[in-house]
């Protein structure tokens, strides 16, 4: 696998920062939207399912399993920022992911955070 499946996250100079903590150094919060979050759930591949289920028989990474959910936390990244670039952001603070089961059929992943809008000092 290739850096490019099994990593995520902004390139080097985004329109729209994205941090897990509470405030940036070097910025200051001028004005606070409000939380957003990008959504997507993603079904099971019966054929990672099954090489998932024989892969677990004797161990190791399941890479199939590993790329989709890169991939997917990806999306609901993106789906993120592109909701806080709408509502006037430049930046993310305090960005989580929360990762569920939807019915026992897919898995959700909501990335969630506070838009705000931060200058530099």
């Amino acid at each position: 696998m290739s850096l490019e499946d099994y990593g995520g996250g902004q390139g080097p100079q985004p329109d729209v920062l994205v941090v897990t903590t509470n405030d940036v150094p070097g910025f200051r919060v001028d004005q606070v939207i409000g939380e957003v979050f990008g959504l997507t759930v993603r079904s099971r591949h019966l054929g990672s399912q099954i090489g998932a289920g024989l892969k677990s028989l004797v161990g190791g990474e399941l890479k199939g399993l590993t790329k989709t959910l890169v991939e997917t936390r990806n999306q609901a990244m993106q789906r993120l920022v592109e909701q806080a670039r709408a509502r006037g952001a430049n930046a993310v603070l305090a960005f989580r992911f929360d990762v569920s089961d939807a019915a026992d059929v897919g898995t959700e992943v909501c990335a969630y955070g506070t838009a705000v809008v931060v200058t530099r000092e």
